[in-house]
Parts: structure tokens; C-alpha cells; sequence
């Protein structure tokens, strides 16, 4: 039985618009799929541009730590010279030291050595500048007796004077000068070495008036003790004034009284 011509049209028809339709929407799912991957292609280059940039960035990065590293290194080699400069100075520093200390160690065994030679001279000129010291110290008493207390005539001067104690026979003295004017006694004791102890022994001394025992002839009359030297210290000097001691040293060409003015108003008030 025939089909009718426009049962056929209609159904072409049909068929054609579900091609369609069918054609349609898959196209649309391709498209769509398509522009999918435009956008997450494009999205990909924009991240491997960047990741790009980036790695540029990181290349200039590496390449100035790089710069970096070779300043370091230079840096390091330069202080490992200087540090092997400074080891080989501190080693000729040691060097220098312990030629310094030999030096030093052969300095002081001559210095001793010396000093006991030169203590052993000094020890013999001190007993010939004994005489000396008197010899020039002796002169001066004139004139110190003249200047200081009036005494323009001496009646009397004795140098070196050995006394024996009448009292007692067995002790004997040296006086090294012993000068009279009038009611006045002047008794120097010189020493080539103007010690403390020296100073105190002859204090002790005159403390004790034992010298008028030596002199009874003198008893009542006023003593002037006087400490000499050709060089006093000052402690020595403030010693003797203290106990009332006149204290006579060199003083420009000849000897003088170092302490006069207050010696002099020291015995004045006693």
C-alpha cells in the first residue's frame, strides 16, 4: 500500500528538524567545550608567563648570589693570606720575644754582676771618702759657727778626736769635730753615707747627753750637734729637726745648714 507524498514530508521533515535539534546541541557541547579550552589555555600561558617571569627572576637572583659567592670567596682567600701574613708575624713576634728574654735574662746576670763589683768598689771608696767628707766638712765649721751663731773666733778645734770615757776607761770614741766658742760646744758627726739609721744612732746620742761624759771640762755649756754629709735626704733632714739636729750637707761650692730656721726656733721654745 502507498505511503501518501505528504505523510513523506512530514516525516522528512521531523526527521530534519531532529537533525537538527541533535546537530545543534552537540555543536553547542563542542563549542562550549572549545571555548572551555581557550579560556584554560589561555589561563595556562598567562601561568607559564608568569612562571617564566619568575624563573628570569630567579635566574638574576642566582646570578648576583653567584656574584655574591665569588666577592665571599674572594673575600675568604683575602683573609686566609692576611691570617697566614699575621701567623707569620706572631711567629717572628715569638722569635723576637724570647731573643728579648735571652737579651734580658744576659742583662740582668750582668747587672748583678755588676752590682756586686760595683758594690765592692762603693765599699772601698766608702772607707777612703770618710776622711774626705771630714776633710771638707772640717774647714766649713769656722764659718758656719761665724754665719749661723756669731762665733767669729773658735777657741778651740779638734778633728778626729779620740776620747776615753773617764768614768769608765774601757769605752773609747771618735769625735769627728769638736769645736768651742765660749759657752757654746759644736760636735759634728759626718758620715760618707747619710743613712737613717746612721741619723737615729747619732739622735740616741746627744739624747743621752753622754758626751759630756766624754767632756766633763764642758759640762754646762750649750752643744750644737750637727749631723753632716755631702747629700741628706729630705726624711733624714726631718728627722734630725725634729729632734733638734742641725743637719749640714753640701750646698752650691760649699757646706750649709739645711735646716737652720727651724732647728733655731725649735731650741728656742724648749
Amino acid at each position: 500500500m502507498a505511503v501518501p507524498a505528504e505523510n513523506l514530508v512530514y516525516d522528512l521533515r521531523d526527521t530534519l528538524d531532529e537533525f537538527i535539534r541533535t546537530t545543534s546541541i552537540e555543536f553547542t557541547k563542542v563549542y562550549n567545550a572549545q571555548l572551555r579550552n581557550e579560556i584554560e589555555f589561555r589561563n595556562f600561558k598567562d601561568e607559564m608567563k608568569a612562571f617564566k617571569d619568575e624563573m628570569l627572576e630567579f635566574k638574576d637572583e642566582m646570578r648576583a648570589f653567584k656574584d655574591e659567592m665569588k666577592v665571599f670567596k674572594d673575600e675568604m682567600s683575602e683573609f686566609k693570606d692576611e691570617m697566614l701574613e699575621f701567623k707569620d708575624e706572631m711567629k717572628v713576634f715569638k722569635d723576637d720575644t724570647q731573643a728579648f728574654k735571652d737579651e734580658m735574662r744576659a742583662f740582668k746576670d750582668e747587672a748583678v754582676e755588676d752590682r756586686k763589683r760595683m758594690n765592692k768598689q762603693w765599699g772601698e771608696l766608702a772607707n777612703r771618702l770618710g776622711t774626705i767628707v771630714e776633710d771638707i766638712v772640717a774647714p766649713n765649721m769656722e764659718g758656719i759657727a761665724a754665719n749661723y751663731f756669731g762665733c767669729t773666733e773658735l777657741d778651740s778645734l779638734m778633728v778626729r778626736c779620740r776620747r776615753r770615757k773617764p768614768s769608765d776607761r774601757t769605752k773609747i770614741r771618735e769625735f769627728d769635730v769638736v769645736a768651742v766658742c765660749g759657752d757654746r760646744i759644736f760636735f759634728n758627726e759626718t758620715k760618707s753615707n747619710a743613712r737613717m739609721d746612721y741619723a737615729k744612732e747619732f739622735i740616741d746620742f746627744i739624747a743621752s747627753q753622754e758626751f759630756f761624759e766624754f767632756f766633763p771640762e764642758y759640762k754646762g755649756k750649750e752643744l750644737i750637734p750637727i749631723f753632716s754629709s755631702l747629700y741628706i735626704s729630705d726624711d733624714v733632714v726631718q728627722l734630725l729637726t725634729q729632734a733638734g739636729i742641725y743637719a749640714m750637707a753640701m750646698s752650691d761650692d760649699s757646706m750649709d745648714l739645711l735646716n737652720f730656721e727651724e732647728v733655731s726656733q725649735k731650741r728656742q721654745k724648749a
